[in-house]
């Protein structure tokens, strides 16, 4: 576990709105993809964000990553903002930050083989010793096990399985020695067979390299046997914020109860269980809901508060949860 005192990463009141435009002639509103996040991570820390489709996850992520620009708040990164970094100090800091895509076909380029596709960040990145890039290219491949490294170095994506496809994607992510990657549903894509195994290699080299870990996913069942804590996010806002086993056997916010409630169960005996699931969808990022964002599915909801005024965080043993029935 980190030490509590470590933060690599501190994300203050984040916002992220894209502008909708009408007929391209003038502003006709915001999506509200990220709205008022706030959490640290610390060194070595595996965390992991989950909640439904268009609940912000990716956007969350993407700002992370410096893809999208936060519209209000901050990202720290080591102390130091991720907004004001420019040129050098930009590339530093994307050198520092591995992604993990959740299409590993999609993300690796087709008309380049594994060793082209491995050295190209070190290229970038200025190491211009070839010696040294084939070195530190056959150590991250014997890394993600794709071994025998000569077996693997001249195939081209096409060439390889799903599975086999992601430990390249995972080798590329790793190879500049960054402090923390971005996983977005790493394991989506694959065949069930091979989930557990990338899951346990990606745990082997966060262990290793005491890389801290921000896990994107809406499976619940594999949040538990990869981070420490889970952020539940609903409608551009964390709701949620616990250890792990604290979420699984005793979720407090009613949207995180609903979430374990929808996880699929193994256990055949379990297949006919009344499940009593909060009725309707998401609403609308264009136009939410006044008060709490869940209110118009949450079957605890009170009258004339949670429809009236946002919660804040309160403190329930070891969660924090954004829910008035904690008042």
């Amino acid at each position: 576990m980190a030490n509590s005192n470590n933060v690599l990463l501190s994300i203050q009141d984040l916002h992220v709105w894209f502008e909708l435009r009408r007929f391209g002639i003038g502003l006709a509103g915001y999506v509200r993809a990220v709205d008022g996040v706030s959490f640290d991570l610390h060194y070595g820390e595996t965390i992991a964000i989950v909640g439904e489709s268009g609940c912000g996850k990716s956007s969350l992520m993407k700002t992370i990553l410096g893809i999208n620009k936060p519209t209000q708040g901050k990202i720290l990164f080591d102390g130091k903002s991720v907004g004001d970094k420019r040129g050098k100090d930009l590339q530093y800091y994307r050198s520092k930050v591995g992604y993990v895509q959740q299409d590993p076909y999609g993300a690796l380029a087709p008309f380049m083989n594994v060793h082209r596709i491995l050295e190209e960040p070190l290229i970038i990145n200025g190491i211009r010793d070839r010696r040294e890039r084939e070195r530190r290219i056959r150590k991250v491949m014997e890394e993600v096990r794709l071994t025998p490294v000569d077996d693997f170095i001249h195939k081209y994506p096409h060439m390889l399985s799903g599975g086999q496809q992601q430990r390249v994607v995972i080798a590329r992510a790793i190879i500049l020695g960054p402090k923390l990657i971005v996983a977005d549903e790493p394991v989506s894509m694959l065949d069930a067979s091979v989930r557990v195994e990338i899951l346990r290699l990606l745990r082997s080299l966060q262990e290793a390299h005491n890389l801290a870990v921000i896990y994107i996913t809406h499976d619940l069942s594999t949040v538990r046997y990869f981070s420490e804590r889970v952020f539940v996010m609903y409608a551009g806002k964390i709701v949620e914020k616990a250890p792990v086993n604290d979420v699984v056997h005793t979720p407090k916010h009613p949207y995180t109860v609903a979430l374990m409630d929808a996880t699929s169960d193994p256990d055949p005996n379990n297949a006919l269980v009344y499940r009593d699931l909060p009725p309707g969808e998401p609403p609308s990022l264009v136009k939410p809901p006044r008060g709490c964002r869940f209110h118009p599915r949450c079957p605890k909801r009170i009258d004339n508060l949670c429809d009236v005024e946002e919660p804040p965080e309160f403190k329930v043993d070891n969660h924090i949860v954004s829910c008035w029935l904690y008042k």
